[in-house]
């Protein structure tokens, strides 16, 4: 085809695997799933505005569980896809409230919302252009964060009602890596279906100069250090949850105390810190080394009331953690900054703040599943060191666990025991993520949001 005077070949946009479906109309579902950078973002975003541009009566409706996370992936992935096509931006009304793209020549449009708007998505269809294609992205939130399988059927019976041809319906998803959590299940159930047709694709499909040999390296070197790991995020393989939920570390890898030529290449220091009453609480120290491009453990703080029958007051452990602070500057010369703090220890932050005015005390962020993907990720690409010192950490790795009848039943959640040196690491992981993501440009694949 030729737009603006410029050929567009399709096949240079879609890889071949995708090109299958792209003009297929024999399916009303289409399942389209893959590992980290198979691509399936920038073909729905072709599709959709192909579609448009090409048929008299076809208008699109992309769909997100939430709206706010629409404008910076679906809606801009399809901005990018009229670059693609060589479409002139000038043909088309484009805006961000509604947030819609609507080809001027024949009306046609794509209609991006958030599934808890969907009352309001209906008032601003055009009856006159029906709707042609449905796309579901990041399919997982429905089932996640939504009523799942109930959900879509709904989504279904909104907009095919008056389409008696041509009406399709795609989904978009990285699978869970539980094999058992519901949205695998209603694959599993949608894939009996006659009018169904899943193609699961992952970045061997795509042609190495799309991808660059900088991300093709990242997937290199987690399938060298975490073969697990690898087929879960770059494959799109749900290979299942090992019940120790850091089953990568090894303490031949990870275990390493800094040498002082290390910690120059640390410019200061962050602590994780996890607070309990009768609980342990603990403090977890950690530094970004920028020249080696990982982060590493220094020392610990643990006292546990239960354990040694005496519990603490939040001004006790202040004055802990001012003396352990002051002892880790004086051996290595280096700040403590940051201090991240479990953000229902409001007391103990307010008594640290106290007697340690120099630290700054930010809320840890409390995203455990994300969380412990982050960390798991360090521990894959063996960014993550942990010290002697830490022993108490050390000790953890070996028995924080998922819970196994709700991996059973699809669900992902910690046993609430022997976790707090682990939930203070997380936290300090969480808080440096920034750093650690411009640092290690490779670690962002795999995000879990």
């Amino acid at each position: 085809m030729t737009y603006q005077n410029e050929e567009v070949k399709l096949s240079d946009l879609i890889i071949p695997k995708l090109q299958e479906v792209f003009n297929d109309y024999s399916y009303t579902h289409y399942i389209i799933t893959s590992g980290r950078a198979g691509t399936k973002s920038s073909f729905g975003a072709i599709l959709e505005d192909f579609s448009i541009i090409s048929e008299d009566n076809c208008s699109v409706v992309v769909l997100r569980k939430f709206h706010n996370k629409l404008k910076k992936t679906v809606y801009r992935e399809s901005l990018r896809g009229l670059n693609r096509l060589k479409l002139d931006k000038s043909d088309f009304k484009i805006t961000v409230s509604p947030m819609e793209i609507k080809y001027k020549e024949n009306d046609n449009t794509i209609y991006f919302t958030g599934n808890d708007s969907i009352d309001d998505t209906k008032g601003m269809i055009d009856e006159n252009k029906p709707i042609k294609i449905v796309v579901l992205d990041e399919l997982t939130e429905f089932f996640d964060k939504g009523d799942g399988e109930d959900e879509i059927v709904n989504i279904e019976a909104t907009f095919i009602r008056g389409n008696d041809e041509d009406f399709r319906i795609f989904y978009f998803f990285n699978p869970p890596q539980n094999p058992k959590a519901p949205i695998m299940q209603w694959v599993e159930k949608m894939e009996q279906r006659p009018d169904c047709i899943h193609i699961h694709v992952d970045y061997r499909d795509v042609p190495e100069k799309w991808l660059g040999k900088k991300l093709i390296e990242s997937a290199n070197l987690m399938e060298q250090f975490d073969e697990k790991m690898y087929k879960w995020i770059w494959l799109g393989l749900p290979t299942g949850i090992d019940e120790v939920i850091y089953y990568m570390f090894n303490e031949e890898k990870h275990i390493k105390e800094p040498t002082k030529e290390e910690i120059k290449h640390i410019p200061y220091f962050v602590v994780g810190v996890d607070y309990g009453q009768m609980n342990a609480t603990t403090y977890q120290c950690f530094g970004l080394d920028y020249t080696d491009k990982c982060v590493r453990g220094i020392d610990e703080y643990y006292h546990s009331g239960r354990e040694t029958g005496r519990q603490k007051s939040p001004s006790e452990y202040a004055k802990d953690f001012k003396e352990w602070k002051d002892k880790i500057e004086k051996e290595t010369n280096k700040k403590i900054r940051y201090v991240f703090i479990d953000p229902s220890a409001k007391g103990l932050a307010e008594e640290i703040k106290r007697v340690c005015p120099d630290v700054i005390i930010v809320d840890a962020n409390n995203k455990v599943l994300l969380g412990i993907n982050r960390v798991q990720k360090m521990y894959s690409f063996c960014r993550l060191f942990v010290s002697p010192k830490q022993k108490h950490l050390i000790g953890e790795k070996y028995q924080y666990k998922w819970n196994e009848d709700l991996l059973d039943k699809g669900k992902e959640e910690p046993v609430k025991e022997n976790d707090h040196c682990c939930d203070a690491e997380r936290y300090a992981i969480m808080g440096i993520w920034g750093h650690i993501r411009q640092l290690l440009t490779f670690i962002r694949f795999g995000e879990k949001e």
